[in-house]
C-alpha cells in the first residue's frame, strides 16, 4: 500500500505551481491588507481562534483546517487559560496553546459559537469582552462563526453592523445592536460573520482569498476536498420546515446535556 506521504508528495509535485507545497516560503502568499498597511506582511500572518468551555468544535476546527496550511499563516488557539477546553457535547476537548492575557495582537480574530450555555456565559464575560475590543482595534479581520457573532455583539462590536449567526439565534442579533442579514457569511468592513457551524469553512476560504489570493483559496478548497454533496436538502430552516427545525434544536440541546 502506498503511504499517504507518497501520495501527497506526488500530488504536490504535480501542482507545485499553486504555491502550496511543503517548501513554499511565507512570502509565497499574495499581497494582503497588512502589506498595504505598511509591511506587516513580511511576517507570518497571525490567526487567533478563541476557545471557551462549551464552544462548538467545528466552529473552531473548520476555519482552522482551511487556514492552517496556507503559506505565511500561523493559526493559534487561545482561551482564558492555556490548556484543554471542553466542547459543547462534553466529550471532545480542544487545546488552547496560549492564554488571552499573553496575546495582544492578531491580524485575524475568529470567535466560534456554542450551544446556549457556552454562548450565554461568553456574552456575560466582561474579561473576554475587554480582550475582544482590544484585539479588534488592531485586527485586519474580526470574524465569528455561528453564535460567535452574539459574543462579538455583546462586546459592543456589532452596533449597526450587518451580521448573521446560527439560524435559530438570528432574532437575538437585534438585541446586540446588529442588523440581521441573511447569508452563508456576511462581510461588513473588516467584520465577517458566518452562519451556523459548517459555514465557518466557507468563511475560512474567503479569508484565504483575502489574505493571499483567489488561486490559493481555490487550491486550498481542493486541498481539503471541500465539495459538499449532502444526501439531504435540509441544510437551512427554510428548506427543512418547522418539524425538522424543532427536531434539530432538540438534538443539539440533548447532545449538550
Amino acid at each position: 500500500m502506498l503511504r499517504r506521504r507518497t501520495l501527497l508528495g506526488t500530488a504536490v509535485g504535480a501542482g507545485a505551481g499553486l504555491g502550496l507545497g511543503a517548501g513554499a516560503a511565507p512570502g509565497a502568499v499574495g499581497r494582503t491588507r497588512q502589506d498595504e498597511a505598511g509591511g506587516a506582511g513580511r511576517d507570518r500572518i497571525r490567526v487567533t481562534i478563541l476557545l471557551y468551555e462549551g464552544c462548538t468544535a467545528l466552529d473552531a476546527v473548520g476555519p482552522y483546517e482551511v487556514l492552517c496550511r496556507v503559506p505565511g499563516v500561523r493559526v493559534t488557539m487561545v482561551a482564558k487559560e492555556a490548556g484543554p477546553v471542553t466542547s459543547d457535547t462534553g466529550e471532545l476537548r480542544l487545546v488552547a496553546e496560549r492564554s488571552i492575557r499573553d496575546v495582544h495582537r492578531t491580524e485575524v480574530l475568529v470567535v466560534p459559537g456554542a450551544g446556549n450555555p457556552g454562548t450565554l456565559a461568553m456574552m456575560r464575560d466582561t474579561e473576554v469582552h475587554d480582550w475582544l475590543r482590544r484585539m479588534h482595534r488592531r485586527t485586519t479581520w474580526t470574524t465569528s462563526v455561528c453564535t460567535g457573532s452574539l459574543i462579538l455583539g455583546a462586546a459592543g462590536l456589532l452596533k449597526g453592523v450587518p451580521a448573521t449567526t446560527y439560524w435559530a439565534a438570528r432574532p437575538v442579533l437585534k438585541d446586540v445592536g446588529a442588523i440581521d442579514t441573511p447569508g452563508r457569511f456576511v462581510e461588513s468592513g473588516k467584520i465577517i460573520t458566518a452562519a451556523g457551524v459548517s459555514a465557518g469553512m466557507d468563511m475560512g476560504l474567503r479569508l484565504v482569498q483575502l489574505l493571499s489570493d483567489t488561486r490559493t483559496a481555490q487550491a486550498m478548497q481542493l486541498g481539503i476536498e471541500y465539495d459538499p454533496q449532502p444526501p439531504f436538502d435540509t441544510g437551512s430552516p427554510e428548506k427543512a420546515g418547522p418539524e425538522l427545525q424543532e427536531l434539530a434544536l432538540r438534538l443539539v440541546e440533548e447532545a449538550a446535556g
